[in-house]
């Protein structure tokens, strides 16, 4: 088991610690661009109807809005289903709370380079690409929260020191 973990880790180094590849938004209300987010803290999850571990995510996921939500944290859910009816069955049986993005080619998830499903990418107010989360486990839960805090803290911060005058 170490060793998948941290053949996922190396995989997925990568991507850490850069800019978040770019793409257009569904939903106007995020703006056009996943950049036009920039501000604020991005959950942007992978997901496809037929993936079971996205069941629980999705309630976890809802949770998650509800916290932090109102603190700057958008919640991007991409799907990935190739038949949208399908996507739309799970939507009705398992409703969101968040965004939901549809990616029926996986041209988004091919930038992200993802490995499987359930897959996230923890982006912070910089737009820097800061954690990935391969598949969804409940006993990381707590790892996942401190996480979205920490960003969280971070954009809190650089809000503060921007009124404040204070340089970059």
């Amino acid at each position: 088991m170490r060793q998948i973990i941290l053949l996922f880790c190396l995989l997925s180094f990568p991507l850490m610690a850069q800019q978040a590849p770019d793409f257009r938004l569904s939903d106007p209300a995020l703006g056009q661009q996943l950049s036009d987010l920039k501000g604020k803290v991005v959950y942007l999850d992978f997901w496809a109807s037929w993936c079971k571990p996205c069941r629980h995510s999705f309630s976890w996921m809802n949770h998650l809005q509800s916290e932090y939500g109102d603190q700057g944290l958008v919640i991007l859910a991409v799907n990935l289903d190739a038949e949208p009816e399908l996507a739309q069955g799970f939507l009705q049986r398992h409703p969101a709370s968040f965004h939901i993005q549809f990616d029926p080619q996986g041209k988004i998830a091919e930038q992200y380079q993802l490995l499987g499903m359930p897959s996230s990418y923890l982006i912070d107010a910089n737009g820097t690409l800061r954690h990935v989360h391969q598949g969804f486990f409940t006993d990381k839960q707590p790892v996942y929260h401190q996480q979205i805090k920490t960003l969280l803290g971070e954009r809190y911060t650089g809000q503060l020191l921007t009124n404040m005058g204070a340089p970059k």
